[in-house]
């Protein structure tokens, strides 16, 4: 049977063959000749719910009725102070230069007067009329000749008897005025001529100075964002669709905003990263041309904004904590202002900060702007490691609980030692935090003001690291692998409990800035910079792909740069604030911190005990190779006494014997032993630790 089976598959009997191919052909014509099932909605007969849903959606797209100048304070005060200001200005041009327009009129007065003249006498002899009637004579038609003529002689008497006795009239009032009134006499006398200069023009000079107005670009319109779209070959390809705008080109604050759709399959990053090449095409100066992406309509929806002036020449804008008030460091604080000129804030708590630029590029500004913020928090405690030497944070010394200023070992020690403290810090808050009960604590188990407040005893208040020109760290021989390490575990783990580390540079390259810190700050800005390896480096791997380039600031526009808080940024310009302002609002600083009793450390004189509370084991685990899960104690002491040469470089000069007898007992007292390790890839046998043989760490610990 299993026979007949096979054979059946191989060759089916001839009768079951003709059975087949009818039902084949059968199937193909019900294949062919089947209707194809619609899958469009018919739009001749919409649900009411659709049309409901297409009205929405339309409403959702409609233009504001109010305009955005008018529904924002802001913005409306913003464009009254700059219509009031900019025509001030072209009065006051004018008003200072009325005397030259008056002497080049009265200059002209005599030609004026003169054409005047001749004006007046063809019209009183009437002398548009004489063509025609010399034309009647030459025909010999007399009676058209004695026509003319005597409408000439109607029209001549009373224009002759008129001049007369203005001319009369004219003459005896002003010999009369001369006597009588005779400063009133010369006003209308020069007023006269300076109206008769007005007709005496000559060429094509002009009698007024043209204003000009070099920071006030010209009105953008569509045809613009056309042909510079075009001009860097975004445009639609032939029998498909081009660039579409998605609403009018219309007023946005000090400027103006363009919404456009580029060409089906084009991305908005794709203009983004010729930026420089837009706005050549616009003959616009780079700094007012800022193109960015509106992906919450579609990735090719993009939203072109032109300043009217060149925000890098205009008057800055006032720090709004310059004469008065107090900051909150739980709260976002006041930083700078974006190119359209509205107030940008920046957020510390529970985040770190992280500043790269090249030298000259304004990182003082910006770091100004963001110590003067925290110092006006009367309950946040700062610590200041300027590596610079230069002094440009002098005026925040006076409320410092720590400020350190220089570029010797001697200032580095202590910038290492001031993250070591706050290691300390976060660890002793940690406790505390956890020993709270559940219902006292947050989400998240952070220290927030309320728990501060409640508990003053235990001094929760922000503390906040700054160490200014970091990379002097990150490339010392001796201190770059500690300093790293202490940085990214600060990053890491001390932000929920109000530590914040602010690190600034001006070599943000991949060897002064380790990836182990760049890719853990949470908080981003990035000036100036000169490559996309530079950018990439503060704001993150990818960010120049997405259109965060701060490669296409001039080091010109000082103090600009691209804030970045997780993948989105904004382009924001620091408040420039004077070093004579910075020492006012220290002062005012001090006012407060003192009348609120918080002023601590070497602001009250006295010497600050930077703690270190880690041990050993903390140690271990920060030079442990990664990936390894064995490693002789020699090694270990090695990479010790790199990490920490103050604590462990004696070690390095006993025998090997001697240098794991020493790191044995370093070990007693947190209960862990070497044992003897063969590692083959190493130097055979010797005595060694295991990784899961260190405690495990816990925060707070």
């Amino acid at each position: 049977m299993t026979d007949n089976v096979v054979q059946l598959h191989k060759e089916p009997p001839a009768a079951l063959q003709d059975d087949h191919d009818v039902l084949t052909e059968t199937i193909i014509d019900v294949v062919e000749n089947a209707e194809h099932r619609p899958v469009d909605t018919p739009d001749d007969r919409p649900a009411a719910d659709d049309w409901i849903t297409e009205k929405q959606a339309y409403l959702a797209e409609a233009p504001p009725v109010v305009p955005t100048f008018l529904r924002n304070a802001a913005e409306f005060g913003n464009a009254v102070r700059w219509t009031t200001s900019y025509y001030a200005h072209v009065t006051a041009f004018h008003t200072l230069r009325a005397p030259v327009y008056l002497a080049r009129l009265l200059l002209r007065a005599p030609r004026g007067t003169g054409r005047l003249i001749v004006r007046w006498g063809k019209w009183v002899a009437d002398t548009e009329a004489r063509p025609v009637e010399a034309k009647a004579a030459k025909a010999a038609d007399i009676e058209a000749w004695l026509a003319l003529s005597r409408e000439h002689s109607r029209r001549v008497r009373p224009r002759r008897i008129a001049s007369l006795a203005v001319a009369t009239v004219t003459g005896i009032t002003t010999l009369v005025a001369s006597f009588l009134v005779p400063g009133w006499t010369l006003t209308a006398a020069v007023t006269a001529a300076a109206l008769a200069g007005v007709c005496g023009k000559k060429g094509s000079k002009p009698l007024i100075t043209r204003y000009v107005a070099t920071n006030v670009l010209r009105k953008l319109d569509s045809t613009e964002v056309f042909e510079a779209l075009a001009a860097i070959g975004i445009e639609g390809k032939k029998g498909k669709k081009g660039v579409e705008f998605a609403a009018e080109v219309m007023r946005d604050g000090p400027g103006w905003r363009a919404e456009v759709d580029l060409p089906p399959g084009t991305e908005a990053t794709s203009v983004l990263e010729k930026r420089s090449a837009l706005a050549a095409a616009m003959r616009r100066p780079i700094s007012t041309v800022w193109p960015e992406g509106d992906r919450t309509a579609h990735p090719g929806r993009l939203v072109l904004w032109v300043a009217q002036r060149d925000p890098a020449k205009a008057a800055r804008k006032l720090w709004p904590l310059m004469k008065s008030g107090q900051a909150d460091v739980y709260e976002p604080l006041p930083y700078g202002f974006d190119p359209r000129g509205n107030l940008v804030e920046i957020t510390l708590m529970y985040s770190n900060l992280l500043v790269g630029g090249i030298p000259g590029s304004g990182k003082t500004s910006c770091a100004l702007a963001i110590v003067l913020g925290v110092a006006l928090d009367p309950t946040a405690e700062l610590w200041i490691y300027e590596l610079k030497g230069s002094g440009d944070l002098d005026a925040v010394k006076p409320v410092c609980h720590r400020y350190v200023s220089g570029d010797e070992d001697e200032e580095l020690e202590a910038a290492l030692s001031g993250m070591r403290s706050g290691i300390a810090e976060y660890q002793r808050r940690a406790k505390f935090i956890k020993s709270l009960p559940a219902r006292e604590v947050p989400e998240g188990r952070k220290v927030t003001r309320a728990i501060a407040e409640k508990y003053p005893e235990q001094q929760l208040g922000p503390r906040v690291i700054v160490i200014d020109e970091v990379q002097e760290l990150f490339t010392h021989d001796d201190y770059k692998d500690e300093a790293a390490a202490l940085a990214t575990r600060l990053i890491k783990k001390a932000r929920a409990y109000g530590i914040i580390l602010i690190l600034l540079t001006q070599n943000p390259d991949a060897p002064s800035l380790p990836s182990s810190v760049s890719s853990s700050v949470g908080t981003r800005l990035c000036l100036a910079v000169m490559d996309w390896r530079a950018n990439n480096n503060v704001l993150g791997t990818g960010a120049y792909d997405r259109g965060l380039r701060a490669t296409d600031i001039s080091i010109d526009e000082q103090g600009t740069g691209i804030l970045a808080r997780g993948r989105e940024g904004t382009t924001v310009r620091a408040a420039f604030i004077k070093q004579t302002e910075a020492e006012a609002i220290g002062k005012r600083a001090l006012a407060l911190r003192t009348a609120a009793g918080t002023l601590t450390g070497q602001a009250v004189g006295a010497r600050v005990a930077e703690m270190d509370v880690e041990t050993v084991v903390d140690h271990l685990r920060a030079i442990w190779p990664d990936g390894v899960e064995t490693v002789h104690s020699h090694r270990l002491v090695e990479a010790l006494a790199t990490y920490r040469a103050d604590l462990y470089k004696p070690w390095t000069e006993m025998d090997a014997a001697g240098a794991s007898t020493a790191l044995s007992a370093a070990l007693k007292p947190f209960k862990v032993s070497t044992r003897q390790l063969t590692i083959r890839d190493c130097c055979g046998g010797a005595k060694g630790l295991r990784y899961d043989d260190l405690p495990v760490e816990k925060d707070g610990e």
